[in-house]
Parts: C-alpha cells; sequence; structure tokens
C-alpha cells in the first residue's frame, strides 16, 4: 500500500518501511508523527481526494533532525566590484514511515 502525502509545501508518495528526508517538524528523534493530509491511497483499489482522503493517515518515526548541505549564494553587480557570498543550511527531518491507514 502506498500514499501520497502533502507537508512542507511538497507532495511524497510514501510507504512502509520507506525513509523519506521533508522539511522541519516539530518534535524529537523516536517521537511518532501523524501525517494527516494524504492526497491519494493507492493498493488494490485507489482512493483520490478532493482534495484529502477522509479517514486516511500516515504514521511516521522521527529519525533524525539535522541540515542539508550548504547551498551558497553569490551576488555581483557588473562593472561596481559588488560582490557578496553568503551560505543557508535548510533544516530537516528525516522520518521512517511506520505505516499507512485508510
Amino acid at each position: 500500500m502506498y500514499a501520497i502525502i502533502r507537508t512542507g509545501g511538497k507532495q511524497y508518495k510514501v510507504s512502509e518501511g520507506e525513509f523519506l528526508k521533508v522539511e522541519k517538524l516539530d518534535g524529537n528523534v523516536g517521537d511518532t508523527v501523524e501525517l494527516d493530509e494524504v492526497l491519494m491511497v493507492g493498493d488494490a483499489e485507489t482512493k483520490i481526494g478532493n482534495p484529502l482522503v477522509a479517514g486516511a493517515k500516515v504514521k511516521a518515526q522521527i529519525v533524525e533532525q539535522k541540515k542539508d548541505r550548504k547551498v551558497l549564494v553569490f551576488h555581483a553587480k557588473r562593472r561596481k566590484g559588488y560582490r557578496k557570498t553568503y551560505g543557508h543550511r535548510q533544516p530537516l527531518t528525516r522520518l521512517k514511515i511506520l505505516g499507512v491507514e485508510a
């Protein structure tokens, strides 16, 4: 069984036992979270939400809270000698999908 969920402004296809990196969620390592924005559930019978599937949820466990790799941002204006560089590391949460409930 698989599900398509929405979290952090993005959509992910998940199934039981998978690991997933998403935008930072509140909680500590080892906590269980329920993702209730389920857009579609697929198995022998597919359920498509309008926009969400009623009563469906995905249970996941927080495995890790970390930051992603650094993205360098460079600004420059030609012929003016203006150059500026800075970096950004996006906070992430790594989840292990425990189960999909339709």
